[in-house]
């Protein structure tokens, strides 16, 4: 009788906990409903020095399947100087992360934080807020048809607005590597082995566009890894809503 008590006082009180982490979890593996089918970007600003991080890049390997999100690791290098250098930390993934906090008038940057559709701020590893922020997005009408196709080391990108554009884009490409692991040795994360989908690679620019005319570009794409498209507004002082990506795996 004591143990059943005890039982019960106990699950009572792990009720209010244990529930929210199953639903979350419920939320990160079911398709979004969706008015479009074009995928909802999820960028997410991590790094191997920052003891923080491993839970969202988590939450991301929980994702990174998905069709109706692209989910994207962008490693950042300012936490190399605390004892470890992050493989695939990269500057420029720094400065877009800068760029948004500027276009949000953040003061300062930190990690791990997720950017959904270039508009959406999340610190932390937090799923239901992150899948809120998704399907909030995945709502939106799209303003723009996009499509690409990965031939040999080549990518034909098409574009064609579906509503009076509202200032001048960005046509952004990128590659990614489905599953990275690395052994640790020293810093915050000493004698982990720390596993990363999606990692980023290759980010570029390849042509800003103001919508007027459709929109016809190849670019040149060696090898077999994944390719993204993202279409972008560009703000004064960084990178603006997403408005439309397209992925070729």
């Amino acid at each position: 009788m004591a143990i059943t008590s005890n039982f019960l006082s106990v699950w009572n009180f792990m009720k209010p906990l244990i529930y929210p982490v199953l639903a979350a979890l419920s939320l990160l593996a079911a398709p979004l409903q969706a008015q479009q089918d074009q995928p909802v970007v999820v960028e997410l600003f991590t790094s191997q020095g920052c003891s923080s991080c491993p839970a969202a890049d988590a939450m991301l390997a929980e994702i990174a399947g998905r069709d109706d999100i692209i989910a994207l690791a962008l490693h950042v290098d300012y936490w190399d100087y605390i004892g470890w250098k992050d493989p695939f930390g990269d500057a420029l993934h720094a400065e877009r992360q800068r760029g948004y906090a500027a276009v949000g008038r953040r003061r300062s940057i930190f990690t791990p934080e997720l950017i959904v559709q270039g508009q959406t701020d999340i610190v932390g590893a937090k799923p239901m807020k992150l899948m809120d922020a998704v399907e909030k997005h995945a709502e939106v009408a799209p303003s723009i048809a996009l499509n690409i196709e990965h031939s040999g080391d080549a990518v034909q990108i098409k574009a064609e607005p579906l509503a009076q554009p509202s200032g001048l884009m960005q046509v952004h490409m990128l590659r990614y590597s489905p599953m990275e692991r690395t052994k640790v040795t020293r810093g915050e994360n000493a004698g982990h082995v720390m596993e990363h989908s999606n990692v980023v690679q290759g980010w570029q620019v390849l042509a800003k566009w103001d919508g007027s005319t459709p929109l016809s570009l190849t670019a040149k794409a060696e090898g077999d890894l994944p390719v993204v498209v993202i279409i972008q507004q560009q703000e004064p002082g960084g990178p603006g809503a997403i408005l439309a990506a397209a992925r070729s795996r």
